[in-house]
């Protein structure tokens, strides 16, 4: 066990306040080291929260399984605790930080008596770097702590590089159960009601508070919670962007390459396209980051970005060697996978992972299943967390504490009508309109009733803001009023998903979709031809290459078509979503909308 007695005393006396309330039985500061990861999974297989796979199979690999009110992330029990309702806005959860504060310090009083307190001091980013940050996670949860060493980087060495007053985000979390002498632990100890749950971020002061839950982005606090809710406020304060986006380098058959950023709302493919494997000869696409960019400018006056994480934590049912080969290899070995079913022979199963189902297996909640028992084998939020740098694509310049340079910047949601194949901005401006009004078609009714429906997710930041929607879109407007325009990434709306008349897509998707990135890159090299229309820069017909590619022209025409009647209805659909914004939306994006509207008519 370390002795409290850090040369950072702000942190120091932090761990000794939280310790104080929450009452361990001991504090353990992590070294970050593999003989450290190796020992806490190694308890955890003895006490049975972990179950190790078979190492012929998935060396290094374990399965643990989460309690069933405890699987995702819950966004009714996650707040934005700002001074002022007004400065969390409309689309956040708001409490009144001093009255959330105190209901969170009695169910933190004694929350971790009969538990190790854990101490995770880790940098989002490489450690060093200027666009990087640094957070300690304080969390009585071993699960978490494995987690993070995978996916961010921890230890001694970002404790060396905080000195005695360097600046860090204080992260606390808790699961929620603490232990009585001598009771025995259950394998995935949580709170008990989900009322007992709570993920809340206060911006102004840098901190996390996360109890009750032991998953994903509610326990992982590097993830959404530092890296997009407290990042964003951070950046908008500090001038740069801390953005729910893959980055993935280009490479063309001429050895030129470019960086693209993209944001999609979950179900869009966005880990797909990070590690795509373009089927058009010469082109190669390489990985820096499957989910969140933080941009900030060089002193070249570009947007340089970094991927602030050091892991993938993706989820697995729909991954397969069809949809995602490259994230296939990376789960092979030194993975960790939470809810997925167990097969006889060691190995784990989900559905849609390309394989026929087993004759019996282990599912995600720990019983007997076979492919006639009417559920699912894995949970369908089901996840793997594994090492970026497995990742047989990973960029080579994936941890540049510089960055890489941002040219084009990618939007896009899940729409069978309406929004083209790709569509790019006339102008800075005009491109965070896009970005603003990106959305997908609500699928399910688990979200809402009304299925079929659009919901607005602008630059699919809608969970993650960690302040008003409106500050946040004129955040990106002020980021072009100070830069040269020139330098700007260029963005492009684009949507892999059109629909036909028999409901079929009509874009294969995949590894196609390197035919629009080779379009976006010779558009921003200057030699790609475009047609002006009213809603945007779009390719002709003949410009996109679909040599090889089964896909008639009239589908083509389908593709890029521009239906003004429909157009019409989404300018309707828009006007109400903007509505929400109040007198925040800005009125840049308000001159865009009535542009269109007279472009259209």
């Amino acid at each position: 066990m370390a002795e409290l007695n850090l040369k950072h005393k702000e942190l120091d006396a932090w761990i000794k306040e939280i310790a104080g309330m929450c009452k361990p039985e001991s504090v353990y500061i992590c070294d970050g080291s593999q003989h450290e990861y190796d020992r806490f999974m190694w308890e955890m297989v003895e006490s049975g929260a972990a179950v190790p796979l078979n190492p012929e199979k998935r060396p290094g690999c374990y399965l643990f399984r989460s309690h069933p009110s405890d699987v995702a992330r819950v966004e009714n029990r996650t707040f934005i605790a700002s001074k002022t309702k007004e400065e969390a806005g409309p689309t956040n959860n708001w409490i009144d930080p001093d009255e959330l504060k105190t209901t969170m310090k009695n169910l933190y009083n004694g929350c971790m008596k009969g538990r190790i307190m854990y101490v995770i001091p880790f940098s989002m980013g490489p450690i060093g770097s200027p666009i990087s940050k640094i957070g300690v996670e304080i969390t009585d949860s071993p699960y978490v702590v494995v987690n993070m060493r995978i996916m961010t980087r921890i230890g001694t060495k970002v404790i060396d590089e905080l000195g005695e007053n360097g600046e860090f985000v204080k992260c606390l979390h808790s699961v929620g159960k603490p232990l009585a002498p001598g009771e025995k632990d259950v394998s995935w100890p949580c709170a008990p009601s989900i009322d007992q749950k709570y993920i809340s971020q206060f911006p102004e002061e840098r901190m996390i508070w996360s109890y009750g839950s032991g998953y994903g982005g509610n326990a992982l606090l590097g993830k959404k919670c530092f890296a997009l809710r407290i990042a964003a406020v951070q950046a908008r304060d500090e001038g740069w962007l801390a953005e729910h986006m893959l980055i993935l380098k280009l490479t063309g058959p001429d050895g030129n390459f470019k960086y693209v950023c993209g944001a999609f709302p979950s179900a869009c493919g966005k880990t797909n396209l990070a590690m795509m494997e373009p089927t058009i000869p010469g082109w190669k696409v390489e990985t820096v980051g499957d989910d969140i960019s933080w941009m900030k400018f060089g002193k070249d006056g570009r947007l340089y970005a970094i991927n602030p994480e050091a892991g993938f934590f993706g989820v697995a049912p729909g991954t397969s060697m069809q949809s995602n080969p490259n994230a296939m290899k990376t789960i092979q070995k030194n993975t960790i996978f939470t809810n997925v079913g167990l097969t006889d022979d060691g190995d784990v199963w989900w559905e849609g992972i390309g394989t026929p189902a087993p004759d019996h297996l282990i599912d995600w909640e720990g019983n007997d299943w076979t492919p006639d028992c009417g559920r699912n084998a894995a949970h369908p939020n089901a996840r793997f967390t594994a090492p970026a740098y497995q990742c047989p694509v990973i960029a080579p310049e994936w941890e540049d504490p510089a960055g890489v340079p941002v040219s084009a910047i990618l939007v896009g949601g899940r729409r069978k009508t309406t929004i083209p194949l790709v569509n790019g901005s006339l102008n800075w401006n005009h491109g965070i309109f896009l970005g603003s009004i990106m959305g997908s078609e609500i699928t399910t009714a688990a979200i809402t009733d009304n299925v079929g429906q659009v919901r607005r997710d602008p630059f699919a930041m809608l969970p993650f803001m960690g302040y008003h929607a409106g500050d946040y879109l004129q955040h990106w407007l002020n980021i072009g009023k100070k830069s040269d325009m020139s330098k700007l990434p260029r963005i492009y709306y684009v949507n892999w998903f059109r629909k036909n008349a028999e409901g079929k897509f009509i874009w294969p998707g995949y590894g196609e979709n390197s035919r629009v990135l080779k379009w976006i890159v010779e558009r921003i090299s200057g030699t790609g031809s475009a047609v002006t229309t009213p809603i945007g820069n779009m390719p002709g017909i003949g410009d996109i290459d679909i040599s090889g590619l089964d896909i008639s022209e009239s589908d083509m025409a389908e593709l890029l078509k521009v239906d003004k009647e429909a157009w019409l209805l989404e300018i309707e659909s828009i006007k109400e979503n903007y509505k929400t914004y109040g007198d925040k939306l800005p009125k840049e994006l308000a001159e865009e909308l009535a542009k269109l509207e007279i472009a259209l008519k």
